[in-house]
């Protein structure tokens, strides 16, 4: 199912349902279609909204977590939403926690899913490596515990950015940005309600960083899902939606 991309000011993103909001952060590679089960399952009961984060289009000095966490704040002040459900995965959820320690009074719940802000291990020593098809595919594949899920119109969409001057210079600043916001001090403050969601396999951020959110998190619970990689919405969304489901609940 392909959802409708809505153009607002210099917002461009998805909304579908009605009732509490759900605000869903991506990484670095966040086509839409990475969240149509998640979409589906919960906008019959949820406002579930996914601004698509300017990454490759902003100046090079606002291409960073902090100028996406005032993009974020923008986009929430514009749509009037109020105590929001802020999920985010990979780089998305790096931007939801400091989103959080920005605005705490805005979020309900915060969710992370293969995030990072304690550790990355995203690009490696290499990446991206321009020009070389077969060494993105299997840096795609390598998000996935079943590399049959890195298909082609995916690795495409990585290879182009990488091999777009403009796009993987901001991906590199990007990256960089991101290392250099380490949270493992900072998160100790947050006091709300943090559903952890990680892939047991995740070789990007893995499961043992999970765990460190966990220690370090004053309210947040721990869920592995086995056979699962990176993007467990993707990878694993029936689990994935049964656990954020009863987590939503519990903290409705």
């Amino acid at each position: 199912m392909s959802f409708e991309v809505k153009h607002e000011q210099r917002f461009n993103y998805c909304e579908e349902g009605k009732g509490e909001a759900i605000v869903l952060l991506h990484g670095l590679f966040g086509a839409l279609s990475n969240f149509n089960e998640l979409i589906t399952y919960f906008s019959p009961h949820y406002k579930v909204a996914i601004p698509l984060l300017p990454l490759y289009t902003l100046e090079i000095d606002q291409t960073t977590v902090t100028g996406m966490v005032d993009y974020i704040d923008e986009f929430i002040e514009h749509k009037k939403y109020s105590k929001v459900h802020l999920i985010g995965n990979s780089l998305g959820g790096h931007i939801a926690q400091m989103y959080c320690l920005r605005k705490p009074d805005k979020v309900k719940t915060m969710t992370l899913t293969g995030s990072s802000g304690l550790f990355e291990n995203s690009l490696g020593d290499t990446y991206p490596r321009k020009g070389d098809y077969e060494y993105v595919k299997k840096k795609t594949e390598g998000t996935f515990f079943n590399p049959g899920l890195a298909t082609k119109e995916l690795t495409d969409e990585v290879f182009e950015i990488v091999n777009d001057r403009a796009k993987a210079i901001r991906l590199v600043v990007m990256a960089k940005s991101a290392l250099r916001h380490n949270l493992r001090e900072e998160i100790l403050k947050m006091d709300l309600p943090v559903c952890l969601i990680w892939g047991n396999e995740d070789i990007i951020t893995p499961a043992f960083v999970g765990e460190e959110f966990r220690k370090l998190l004053p309210n947040a619970e721990l869920h592995i899902i086995h056979q699962c990689g990176h993007a467990a919405m993707m990878e694993q969304p029936e689990q994935f939606n049964k656990i954020l489901d009863r987590f939503l609940k519990k903290n409705g």
